[in-house]
């Protein structure tokens, strides 16, 4: 077994261990009301039935609607089957969202699970929730300005930091000259900037020049790819790779080349949304993030309820002077794909492998 395997190996168990003890005790919480008859919930009414609000940011990562939503609200119904979920997205729209948390609070939730649009803006929804006893549990995005109860997420600025040395090391063992650019997140996202710090970490000691970077409002793939089609029309065959700060803007860059008639370099992602992979494979895109949602959708489920129940869980590190919980991701790449994507279950092999990508499923042991 690789080194590369090891670590992976030693991380979904490290992973699943943690969670494991977070489970436990949100089981243990909820076995507390079951027994006890009905223990007040924050605020008031009985945990058994309380409602939790999941408020997430956009439509523009598919994860949201795909993944986040039902593993949440599936946890939830297996800790608490009494319990409701209150659901809305806001489509990049901070004023939207914080009619949707109005609107969850009216509606009596005893906790707030949020994912900032923007993470300045947000602090108004923390306040607001404070005021009626309600905790806010921050997800996946922090809330700098006025500290949330709690924050959940993988290590953004790992991330960052983990993307761009593995673009980097390639570029090296390559031997390849020339320079880079960054294509960053939503300037309103505080973990898009944590994200970029991590990348800069990796870029600017590595040698290789950084020729132009952008903030991609609200990650919209298609403001990716107006602007790395600027970028190529200037800088041309000097760009020898992208770091780009999730799959949306990745795909978004790539298709810039492709429309300008241009090799694609190699291309950076996070979140191994499915297309990702099926571009990995295929050899467009160089690399992405396994950070399994699963994993920070169910914790964010088990803390919200422990909120509910009248608890404050301690976090294993502080953001933000939040009390805080970070995972660390994986890279994937096409040589570990299988092992850290398909073999785990985090995608199915049927569902990457389409007519499309057969050919590169079959080179790659997949079909």
């Amino acid at each position: 077994m690789s080194s590369g395997a090891r670590r992976s190996r030693h991380l979904g168990k490290a992973l699943a261990v943690a969670l494991a003890a977070v489970v436990t005790a949100g089981l243990t919480a909820c076995a507390d009301v079951d027994e006890g008859g009905g223990t007040p919930a924050a605020g008031g009414g009985e945990t058994q039935n309380a409602k939790v609000a999941f408020l997430m940011p956009d439509i523009a990562s598919t994860r949201y609607e795909l993944a986040d939503r039902p593993l949440f609200e599936a946890k939830v119904k297996q800790l608490c089957a009494g319990c409701e979920v209150v659901y809305a997205n806001a489509n990049s729209d901070a004023a939207q969202q914080q009619q949707q948390a109005n609107s969850a609070l009216a509606q009596g939730v005893k906790a707030i699970v949020l994912d900032p649009v923007d993470s300045t803006a947000a602090a108004s929804i923390v306040t607001t929730a404070r005021a009626q006893g309600v905790p806010v549990i921050a997800y996946d995005r922090p809330i700098p300005d006025v500290p949330a109860d709690y924050y959940i997420s993988f290590d953004n600025e790992a991330i960052g930091a983990m993307i761009a040395k593995s673009l980097v090391d390639k570029l090296k063992a390559d031997g390849v000259q020339g320079g880079l650019l960054q294509v960053n997140g939503s300037p309103t996202d505080a973990a898009a900037g944590l994200i970029k710090k991590g990348i800069h970490s990796s870029i600017d000691p590595s040698g290789l020049p950084l020729l132009a970077e952008f903030d991609t409002p609200d990650w919209e793939p298609s403001k990716a790819q107006d602007w790395v089609s600027g970028q190529i029309t200037k800088f041309g065959p000097q760009i020898v790779g992208v770091v780009a700060a999730n799959d949306g803007t990745g795909g978004g860059a790539i298709a810039a080349f492709k429309a300008a008639g241009a090799s694609v370099p190699p291309v950076t992602g996070n979140d191994a949304e499915l297309a990702a992979a099926q571009r990995i494979i295929a050899g467009d895109q160089y690399n992405t993030i396994s950070k399994p949602i699963k994993i920070v959708a169910e914790s964010a489920a088990v803390t919200a309820l422990q909120f509910v129940n009248g608890e404050r869980p301690a976090g294993k590190t502080t953001l933000f002077n939040t009390p805080s919980e970070l995972f660390t991701p994986t890279v994937v790449t096409k040589e570990n794909l299988k092992e850290v994507l398909i073999d785990s279950g985090e995608i199915k092999a049927s569902d990457l492998c389409t007519p499309e990508y057969a050919t590169a499923c079959s080179q790659a042991g997949l079909a």
